[in-house]
This record gives structure tokens, sequence and C-alpha cells, in this order.
């Protein structure tokens, strides 16, 4: 069991993903998202949704992400992102996102 201070620490923001193109370098299939988050800026991100999702439809898509993780080395690229996601029983991942449109970099809580 986590308390509720543990779960304060987690900065989980909403953005926007700018741009998706495939990430050659990974070693599971998955995207090299760069998304949107208001005032804290842009942030990259490695994702293993490539199941559910294109890179077209991606595009301007929201989402919710950890943003507070220390950046993660994947392949050439560093992850400053952790989005979230339901993983189904085939390991597909479905996206997390805002029920209707809100501003970049709004607060999760």
């Amino acid at each position: 069991m986590i308390t509720y201070q543990d779960f304060e620490k987690m900065d989980l923001r909403v953005g926007t993903i700018l741009s998706a193109v495939p990430f050659e370098k990974a070693r599971k299939p998955a995207y090299i998202l760069e998304i949107d988050f208001g005032e804290l800026g842009i942030k990259k991100s490695s994702a293993q949704i490539t199941k559910l999702y294109n890179t077209f439809d991606l595009v301007g898509k929201q989402i919710i992400a950890v943003v507070n993780f220390p950046p993660k080395q994947v392949a050439n690229i560093f992850s400053e992102c952790l989005v979230l996601g339901v993983v189904g029983s085939e390991g597909e991942v479905v996206l997390i996102q805002p029920e209707r449109k809100v501003d970049d970099g709004m607060k999760i809580g």
C-alpha cells in the first residue's frame, strides 16, 4: 500500500501529441512521441502503443503522462515522461485520455 503523500509525489499532466514516428531502434515495437505539456514544454516519450494506434491518428490526441520521472535512455533517445494506458490481456495498450479537451499541462489530481 502507498500513502496519499506517496501519490502526491507523482506529477500527472495532460499533454497533446505533436508528432509520432516509428522507433526503429527500440527492442519492442514503439513510437517516439513529442508531447506538448503547455508551460512545462515539449517532452519526448517512447511508447509501446503500436498495436492499436498508428502515427497519423496519434497526432493531436490528448494523453495523460507522468512528467516527473527522471529521463530514461531507451536505445538512442531519452524518454522524458511516461504515457499512461490500460494494458489488455494481449499486451495492447489503450491510452488514458481526458473525456473532453482541456489545456495542455493541466494537473491530474
